[in-house]
């Protein structure tokens, strides 16, 4: 340690000193690695061949309000009530702010810091002990003494700019989480609104087949009274009307949890309700997925510029570590005064101050300062690989959907063939049956397939919608448009 402290009038050496602090904080440079951000992947495709089900483009761009894209107002209305009210929203704002006034706090640094004190105090000196304290040999007495006290560590090899800087990362980090917290809460509520429409869609189905079932049970016992059917079509077909009721109460707990879920990611509690229940025929699919290129997709998705910004982080952290191994200076300066009397402390002869300049450099630590750097380039190592993990799970998610999305097409396409071909051979059945051309059990087995295709249908219809978001939330939602 070096330390020298000057307190002469004229002020020369002291003027000398802190102009040449000054000069080196100005010159100085912030040591560890400058942070460069990480090349795109060199991938110009993310499936391994054009999926001919499904039309994309990559001159279009996903939406901010990509959920629009489905021209359902209930919809739009659901997703905007989630963003105002939903808990998690208000938690990642906080986290935000937090982090903002983490990163205005150590821009202070960069400043002197100025402290103010006034000290009075009763003293009595021991008489015959000691010498007077005061000139005037008086043992008992009050001083007051006030001061102005200005201190300043120069950031000469970056410290303060690195943890600055590994700071303002951190802050990064908590925008992209904001705004990944939005995309996710956005898709939650979407899937949630699908499923609940879908799940509407076959219950009314299913209630549509039990209705059918009835009345042909009551058509079957009409005709057994009159020799025209056996008591085992009418027992073939009660069992078929018990298999579509017992079919009923799954699907109307399901509505009721789906309900349930949409209330609380609007930020509701289940019993407040409130919530108008979305037709499945009220959702569209948008003509074309805008799907952009693989080299865009690492600047659209939040989660992605999350990693490279904690990565970002953990490279100014390995500079902070290098910068807290060299010397660490320091300037402080003091000026106030002290008197019996409050109104003569700053009298000439009652001013005091005082000028230090400070140089501290670790010379043996047992290693701490080492292996703290050797943690820090860990740190950095760590935050590559888990970037490079997070880029390599959005390929995949975009991939996936897209495979999802082409079989989507292909499966909801023979659902609807498969539906209106049943539909037409269960309205032929019902005919023949009535003129009495066919069996009775010929109409249960109608029965039976018109509600699989029919149900089938729906689910398909909903797989794609739910895939088809999973689309915009895995390009990123266009969070980067805002």
């Amino acid at each position: 340690m070096k330390q020298s402290s000057v307190k002469r009038a004229g002020g020369s050496s002291y003027c000398h000193v802190a102009a040449l602090l000054a000069a080196l904080a100005c010159t100085g440079c912030a040591v560890g690695p400058d942070f460069q951000r990480p090349a795109a992947p060199a991938v110009d495709s993310y499936t391994r061949a054009p999926l001919p089900a499904i039309k994309t483009s990559a001159a279009a761009k996903v939406e901010r309000q990509w959920w629009t894209a489905f021209g359902a107002p209930a919809l739009n209305a659901l997703v905007e009530r989630a963003f105002q009210h939903n808990p998690s929203i208000a938690s990642a704002q906080a986290a935000l702010r937090q982090a903002q006034e983490s990163t205005a706090a150590q821009w202070g640094s960069y400043f002197p810091t100025i402290q103010a004190g006034y000290a009075p105090s009763r003293q009595k000196n021991a008489v015959g002990t000691i010498s007077p304290t005061l000139t005037s040999g008086a043992p008992l007495y009050t001083l007051h003494t006030a001061q102005l006290s200005i201190s300043y560590a120069p950031d000469v090899f970056g410290l303060n700019r690195r943890t600055v800087e590994s700071l303002a990362a951190q802050e990064e980090t908590q925008r992209y989480q904001l705004q990944a917290t939005y995309l996710t809460l956005a898709s939650n509520v979407v899937a949630a609104a699908i499923q609940q429409a879908a799940l509407g869609a076959q219950i009314h189905a299913t209630e549509a087949v039990i209705a059918a079932a009835t009345q042909s049970l009551a058509a079957l016992h009409r005709q057994a009274e009159l020799g025209f059917a056996s008591g085992l079509d009418v027992a073939a077909q009660e069992t078929a009307l018990a298999q579509a009721q017992q079919s009923l109460p799954p699907l109307l707990k399901q509505l009721e949890q789906t309900r349930n879920l949409l209330a609380v990611l609007t930020g509701s509690f289940p019993s407040q309700g409130g919530l108008d229940d979305i037709a499945l025929e009220t959702l569209q699919l948008p003509s074309t997925l805008p799907v952009s290129l693989p080299s865009q997709l690492v600047d659209q998705r939040p989660d992605v510029r999350a990693a490279e910004a904690q990565m970002h982080a953990a490279s100014a952290q390995v500079g902070v570590a290098v910068a807290n191994r060299l010397p660490q200076l320091s300037i402080s300066a003091l000026y106030g005064g002290s008197a019996t009397q409050f109104s003569k402390m700053f009298a000439d002869d009652n001013k005091f101050w005082g000028l230090t300049g400070n140089v501290t450099q670790t010379v043996f630590d047992f290693g701490a300062l080492l292996h703290r750097k050797r943690a820090a380039d860990a740190g950095l190592d760590q935050a590559a690989a888990q970037y490079r993990s997070v880029v390599l799970g959005a390929f995949q998610n975009v991939a996936d959907t897209l495979y999802a999305l082409d079989a989507d097409a292909q499966s909801l396409s023979a659902s609807v063939a498969a539906e209106v071909a049943a539909r037409k051979t269960l309205d032929m059945t019902q005919q023949q049956l009535a003129l009495g051309f066919v069996n009775p059990l010929a109409l249960l087995n109608a029965e039976q397939a018109y509600q699989q295709a029919s149900i089938a249908r729906i689910q398909a219809q909903a797989t794609r919608y739910t895939d088809t978001a999973a689309l915009f939330q895995a390009l990123g939602g266009g969070w980067e448009a805002e």
